[in-house]
C-alpha cells in the first residue's frame, strides 16, 4: 500500500463485479457498530464465494481485511497469526475475512490471487490492495494504520463488538508459547530468520518430536532462502543453465513461497532425473523438505512422491 490517497487506491484495481451477486446481506448496522457475517467470530471469520456479498456490505461500515491463504502455504501460516493479532488489538475498528483460495476459486479469481498469501482490504465496497507475502508485524501495523486513515476519509469509521475477540486474546495469554518458540516468533517479526532458525533447531534438539518446531523450521528456512531474491532474475538464470542445481533450487523455493507448488515440484523432479551423484542427493533433500512444508497429505505431494520414487528405483 505505497500510496494511501483515496484517489490512487480506490480505483478498482481488482475487479470484484462478478462477486457481487451473492445472497442478500444482513440488515445494515447502525453507524457505530456492524453485524458479523455468518460463521466465525465477530472480528475474524471465514468467507466463501457464497457469503462474499455480506462482506462487501459490511465494508461500508468497517474496513475489512481479506487474507487469501491455503492450507499448503507455509508463508500463509506465518502471516495469518500476525494478522489475527493486529486485528484483535485494533478492538473492532477492523475485521479480518479469511479466504481459502482452494475452496473458493471465484474469490481467488476476483482478487487476481496469482500468489499467496495475499492481503487486500475492502473499504466502502471497493478493493484496496495491501501486500503479498509474509511481512513482519511492524509492517502490518503500519499498513493497517494507513488503511484506517483511508477508511476515515471515506466515512467508514464503524466498529464491531469485541467480546469474542477479547476472550480469545485472554485465552491465548493464559497459554504462552514455549521460550524457544517465542524467541523464534520474535525473530521472525524482526525479519531475523537465521536467529529464528537457530531457535527452532534448539527446540528440536530438546524435543525431536516437536511438530510445531519442525513445521516452523521448514517455513523459516524457506523465508530465509527467498529473502532478497528477484523472481525475474532467478528465472532467467535458471533458464540459461538448466542443470545448475542452485539456480533451479532458487526458482523452486520462490515458486513454493508464491503458491506455485506444482511448478516447483515439476522443476525439481525434472532436475532430479537429469543429474546424478551429489547433485541428485541435493535435489532429493530439497524435495523432501518442501514435501514436509506443503504437507504430506497434500495431493500434490503424494503425486510428486510417487514420481520421485519411480525415478529413484
Amino acid at each position: 500500500m505505497s500510496d494511501p490517497s483515496p484517489s490512487a487506491v480506490l480505483r478498482g484495481a481488482l475487479d470484484l463485479s462478478s462477486l457481487r451477486h451473492r445472497p442478500a446481506a444482513p440488515a445494515p448496522a447502525g453507524p457505530a457498530s456492524a453485524e458479523q457475517p455468518a460463521g466465525g467470530s465477530r472480528l475474524i471469520f471465514d468467507v466463501t464465494d457464497q457469503t462474499f456479498g455480506e462482506v462487501l456490505e459490511l465494508s461500508r461500515t468497517v474496513p475489512v481485511v481479506v487474507d487469501l491463504w491455503a492450507e499448503w502455504c507455509g508463508p500463509c501460516k506465518q502471516l495469518s497469526p500476525v494478522l489475527e493479532k493486529v486485528v484483535t488489538e485494533l478492538a473492532g475498528r477492523v475485521v479480518l475475512a479469511k479466504v481459502d483460495v482452494d475452496a473458493n476459486p471465484q474469490l481467488a479469481q476476483g482478487f487476481r490471487a496469482q500468489s499467496i498469501p495475499m492481503v487486500v482490504a475492502l473499504v466502502a465496497g471497493q478493493p484496496v490492495p495491501l501486500f503479498t507475502g509474509a511481512v513482519p508485524e511492524q509492517q502490518v501495523r503500519e499498513v493497517f494504520a494507513q488503511l484506517l486513515q483511508l477508511a476515515a476519509q471515506h466515512g467508514v469509521t464503524g466498529t464491531v463488538p469485541t467480546d469474542e475477540g477479547t476472550e480469545s486474546a485472554e485465552e491465548a495469554a493464559e497459554a504462552p508459547l514455549p521460550p524457544l518458540h517465542a524467541e523464534a516468533y520474535a525473530a521472525i517479526e524482526a525479519g531475523d530468520y537465521p536467529r529464528a532458525i537457530s531457535a527452532y533447531e534448539r527446540a528440536l534438539a530438546e524435543n525431536p518430536r516437536d511438530a510445531d518446531a519442525q513445521a516452523g523450521l521448514g517455513q523459516v528456512k524457506l523465508l530465509d532462502r527467498v529473502q532478497g531474491l528477484d523472481l525475474g532474475e532467478a528465472r532467467a538464470a535458471a533458464a540459461s543453465a538448466p542443470l545448475d542445481v542452485e539456480a533451479q533450487l532458487r526458482v523452486a523455493d520462490l515458486d513454493v513461497a508464491g503458491g506455485h507448488v506444482d511448478d516447483a515440484f515439476g522443476r525439481l523432479l525434472d532436475l532430479f532425473a537429469a543429474v546424478d551423484g551429489e547433485a541428485r542427493a541435493t535435489v532429493r533433500d530439497r524435495l523432501l523438505e518442501l514435501f514436509g512444508l506443503v504437507g504430506d497429505s497434500d495431493p500434490r505431494v503424494l503425486a510428486a512422491r510417487r514420481r520421485l520414487t519411480s525415478l529413484m528405483f
